[in-house]
């Protein structure tokens, strides 16, 4: 979506680079373009012919010098150019949108200071301003937190032009990202390998603890049905002959035969 809009923004300059046919012509056409709104990317311009034929005008090589500033350096580097020309106030505004961009790459958090040392702002409401300006303008996703002095950035807008010669060092980037990313997915089988061994040996725990208790059960039950057989048999001796005065005596609670007669006497 930014993109876009850049790019559509951009697209009047790329036209009126053809009928740039002067250099300072050109050096103007570069002065209108990094003014406007909403142009954030510069590459298409740079590799237009008329613009890049100011590489071999003495007087105003410093505007393509400028102009690829604009496309990937920074506030900084503009600095470090003695005989760049002097910016407007729409330049320099965004000139520092386009620097906030690598700096909220480099760190998650941004700390207040940092930044307006980097950006050269003279207070911490300057700071802000631009922050806000920035969120508004989608070129960052981004919270302030005055309280404690910092920017906390959630994701920052494709904007910004590769400099010539850093695909190598992009690819080197990726080649790490990518072994950072196969080290954690080995380290992650690894740790899924550990958790699925560790959950075996609690299975297999549960299960002996669960055969242990059921090896108790059916002894305890055994010996319950052992005491109930004895018992069993003890009765079982009333309904022996020659026994049946001992089970009557023993049924009548003591008032057997011979205690009859005697109450009947």
């Amino acid at each position: 979506m930014e993109q876009t809009r850049a790019l559509n923004a951009l697209e009047p300059f790329l036209l009126l680079s053809k009928s740039a046919n002067s250099p300072r012509a050109a050096a103007d056409l570069i002065t209108q373009a990094t003014s406007a709104p909403n142009t954030y990317v510069f590459t298409e311009l740079l590799q237009t012919p008329n613009i890049q034929s100011l590489r071999n005008s003495s007087e105003y090589s410093n505007y393509l010098t400028l102009l690829e500033i604009f496309a990937w350096g920074t506030w900084q580097e503009y600095k470090s150019h003695a005989n760049l020309p002097q910016l407007t106030p729409q330049q320099h505004q965004k000139l520092l949108l386009l620097s906030l961009l690598p700096l909220s790459h480099s760190h998650t958090t941004l700390t207040y200071a940092s930044l307006c040392t980097s950006l050269d702002l003279p207070s911490p409401a300057a700071l802000e301003h631009l922050v806000t300006t920035a969120i508004y303008s989608g070129l960052l996703s981004a919270t302030l937190d005055p309280s404690h002095a910092i920017v906390t950035v959630t994701s920052v807008a494709p904007l910004r032009d590769l400099a010539p010669g850093s695909i190598p060092q992009l690819q080197n980037t990726l080649s790490a990202w990518a072994a950072r990313c196969e080290d954690a997915l080995k380290e992650l089988e690894k740790r899924v390998k550990q958790v699925k061994a560790e959950a075996l040996v609690r299975e297999k725990r549960r299960r002996m603890r669960e055969q242990a208790e059921m090896v108790a059960y059916e002894d305890k039950s055994q010996g319950a049905k052992k005491g109930m057989t004895e018992g069993g048999d003890a009765m079982e001796l009333d309904d022996v002959p020659g026994q049946r005065t001992t089970r009557s005596s023993r049924k009548l609670g003591g008032f057997g035969m011979h205690g009859l007669g005697r109450r009947l006497g």
